[in-house]
């Protein structure tokens, strides 16, 4: 039996709006705002949450000096069409490309981010 239901990943950033903005738009998801603290949510109830973290700075990667701690990664059909949208939104694709299957990109805060093919 499980102890706790509906995990929400919540990602730091130093302005929830600007974030739940290109996430809303990417996935489609319905905003729940309040100051500091922003909800998205998919129709069948997943969570993806902004939190505004003071003296915010965003993970390096691939380097460890400011560790990513997390990435998401979000299934696409075609990686050419769904680069040019998320870059249109505001992504920016990082130099470091290890994979064929996926692409590597930067949310507006710095949060790595995969497009994977499904």
């Amino acid at each position: 039996m499980a102890i706790a239901r509906f995990p929400t990943i919540v990602l730091d950033c130093p302005d929830p709006a600007v974030l739940a903005k290109f996430y809303s738009e990417m996935l489609d998801w319905k905003v729940d705002a309040s100051e500091d603290w922003i909800d998205l949510r998919a129709d069948n109830g997943q969570c993806l949450s902004f939190q505004k973290v003071e003296g915010y700075r965003p993970p390096v990667w691939p380097g460890q000096d400011v560790p990513q701690q997390m990435h998401l990664d979000v299934v696409v059909d075609d990686l050419d069409t769904a680069e040019a949208a998320v870059l249109a939104l505001g992504a920016t694709k990082h130099a470091e490309q290890p994979g064929t299957t996926f692409r590597v990109f930067l949310d507006p805060a710095g949060h790595p981010f995969c497009l994977c093919l499904s």
